[in-house]
């Protein structure tokens, strides 16, 4: 066995469900004393008062949680329900919401058609009109239901965190030609898609906020991952000796995001004063409407006055002011810096996608003070911020540090903030990851100043929520992957297939062996908050732990016997086996998915031994560790060559099993 690894400490982590409850953090929850919580509903704000821990046991909010969240949560307006969308499908009524007599509904192209109750089965799908007989307007949203997915398709493919993926000519941290580089060379190896960290936006400023997940925005991409060279006009950079300084960052173990958005802010502002935008720009960016100007004006103000909008004088704090117009005036030029970036990534993002589908990542929320939150702070719970309660790998719980949307303001909204930062993560892609799908179904809050098992949950308009994302799937001919990882509750894996939705499997969590795994998924071994095959068999991420997190010592090494399981259990590693070898095994496992996709890391590609995340190591490199192979030499790789052969030869071998 390897080191930590004892036959006493076998088993898989979804057993230890029977075990012993310990009391880390579970404790500091009042346990429900009736069995009703099976069929809790929402109180009138959304609020669930109980909950079921990891353990299956019943828990109570406490009432002082719940009188703060419906505080904060406020009443709707009474005649929401006469405004709010209706999200219906071809074929569907109309009644239940404006009674059968006729109405008119004005599609997105400008036809009107009469509609009698009943919407005809080939009723254009899109974001419609409805006025009823009194004149009043209200959205239509008419959704095919089902999410894009390719007929008769089964493919492999890699996850890469982007930043750590650098090459000879990167200026640090990974790019969008880095990201071309790696398609081009897994297309020749046969896969056919890459899921991508989130490449949103996060302030201009310094320090760069290192997460992924906690972006200033999900409608707009971070400019740190251009590849100046690329960009037209970059020749007016000859003899600054920017690309040879940035070039030495790559000698680096470790991502410095402030050095190498220096470094390209630095370039960038040359090329643009130089050369300007290039033709075709002034064009796009009118057709982005008023979003883009916003988030340009954000950055702007942000860069002279700090990230965070609550901190700013009270005449900017609304987007909508004459003070805000008039400082968006007086600083055009950095207003119209922010939006040539954007447009240069749209242009790069193409260019690196080609014909392969790049997942892209969508985060549960958005930072607090950053630019969406600025827009639609009205929308927002403020001082609320959203995560997990404790489990059986978290016993304190998780505060993830982004507001949540209030479900009743969203939908006066029309769903639009939802719909925007769908639309705009799935553009250019092919594919969307929704990170936390259970989000859609009810959120965990946590209250201001409280701890996350303080928090409750509140429930969302799951139905109408899945409906749009199936919607902008369809348009946008894009596969979406729900992470349903954690505690999910009964009956949101059925709803996800019903919207063919990817449900997401790993072979750490999972006790059946991949073969008996749902066809309608995406299969992997491990997530960036997870050990790598490397890191797990060698020991490498037990030792990482003992240094980073509080867990004590037979907590850790029975959670790592538990992981380790399938390796040892049905790959038949022993002792003396090779981090090669175990992850050989685990990839060898993985292929008898029968998964729409099977998806490597090319940390385990590598033998990478630190995950790139551990949740709630605050002094630790998170999101910061690079890959210790250059994109050039990538094909050299023994381990990386073996691993794509056995995905590739799995999804040859097992033709698709879902209709």
């Amino acid at each position: 066995m390897p080191p930590g690894l004892t036959d006493e400490q076998g088993g898989r982590r979804g057993q230890s469900t029977h075990r012993a409850r310990t009391d880390q953090g579970l404790g500091m929850i009042d346990p429900v004393t009736t069995p009703s919580h099976h069929n809790d509903q929402p109180d009138e704000w959304g609020i669930h008062a109980t909950w079921v821990d990891a353990y299956g046991e019943p828990r109570r909010v406490r009432d002082e949680t719940v009188a703060t969240l419906r505080e904060v949560i406020g009443r709707p307006p009474e005649d929401l329900e006469e405004r709010a969308p209706i999200v219906t499908r071809p074929g569907g009524r109309l009644a239940p919401w404006v009674g059968a007599g006729p109405v008119d509904v004005v599609c997105e192209g400008g036809r009107t058609r009469r509609v009698v109750d009943v919407l005809a089965g080939d009723f254009p799908l899109g974001y419609h009109t409805l006025r009823d007989g009194d004149g009043r307007e209200r959205r239509l949203i008419v959704s095919p239901g089902r999410c894009w997915l390719p007929e008769s398709w089964r493919a492999w493919g890699w996850t890469v965190q982007l930043y750590a993926a650098r090459s000879r000519r990167s200026w640090g941290i990974g790019d969008l030609a880095d990201l071309k580089a790696l398609r081009e060379w897994s297309q020749e190896l046969g896969a056919e898609f890459l899921l991508v960290n989130p490449l949103h936006a996060v302030a201009p400023t310094l320090p760069q906020e290192a997460s992924p997940y906690l972006p200033t925005t999900r409608r707009f991409r971070n400019p740190i991952y251009l590849r100046v060279e690329d960009i037209p006009g970059a020749d007016a950079l000859a003899g600054t000796q920017l690309s040879e300084r940035a070039q030495q960052l790559n000698e680096r173990a470790l991502i410095d995001r402030d050095a190498s958005w220096n470094l390209k802010r630095e370039a960038l502002l040359a090329i643009f004063e130089t050369s300007g935008p290039a033709d075709g720009f002034d064009e796009w960016r009118a057709e982005q409407g008023s979003a883009l100007e916003e988030f340009a004006v954000w950055s702007a103000i942000a860069l002279e006055h700090g990230d965070d909008w609550r901190a700013w004088h009270r005449e900017l704090q609304n987007p909508r002011s004459s003070q805000v117009a008039a400082f968006a005036a007086a600083h055009r030029f950095e207003v119209d810096v922010q939006a040539w970036m954007q447009w240069l990534l749209e242009q790069q993002l193409g260019s690196a996608s080609g014909d392969v589908a790049v997942l892209q990542d969508l985060p549960i929320g958005v930072d607090g003070g950053g630019a969406d939150a600025w827009v639609w702070q009205d929308v927002l719970a403020q001082g609320v911020t959203v995560g997990a309660p404790p489990d059986l790998l978290n016993t304190d719980g998780q505060d993830w540090g982004s507001p949540p949307l209030v479900p009743w303001r969203l939908r006066e909204q029309g769903y639009q903030p939802f719909i925007e930062s769908i639309r705009a993560t799935m553009a250019h892609a092919g594919g969307l990851r929704i990170d936390h799908v259970m989000g859609l179904f009810r959120l965990w809050w946590v209250p201001p100043g409280e701890a996350p098992t303080s928090g409750a949950y509140i429930r969302y308009p799951s139905e109408d929520l899945l409906d749009i994302v199936a919607l902008e799937s369809h348009r946008q001919r894009a596969i979406v992957v729900g992470e349903d990882l954690g505690t999910v509750e009964e009956g949101v894996r059925e709803a996800l297939a019903e919207h063919s939705m990817l449900s997401y499997r790993l072979l750490w969590f999972e006790l059946d062996d991949p073969s008996q795994w749902p066809p309608v998924s995406m299969a992997a071994v491990t997530t960036h908050d997870l050990p790598t095959v490397a890191g797990l068999w060698r020991g490498a991420d037990l030792d990482d732990q003992r240094a980073h997190t509080g867990g004590s010592e037979a907590s850790l090494r029975h959670q790592r016997a538990d992981l380790l399981a399938p390796l040892v259990d049905r790959g038949g590693l022993n002792e003396g086996a090779s981090a090669a070898e175990a992850v050989e095994a685990a990839y060898r496992l993985l292929g008898r998915a029968p998964s729409v996709l099977l998806s490597a890391t090319l940390d385990d590609a590598l033998e990478v031994t630190l995950r790139p995340n551990m949740p709630g190591a605050t002094e630790r490199d998170n999101w910061r560790l690079a890959l210790p192979v250059q994109i050039e030499n990538l094909p050299e790789q023994p381990t990386a060559n073996l691993v794509a052969r056995l995905l590739r030869d799995a999804v040859t071998r097992r033709p698709r099993l879902v209709p």
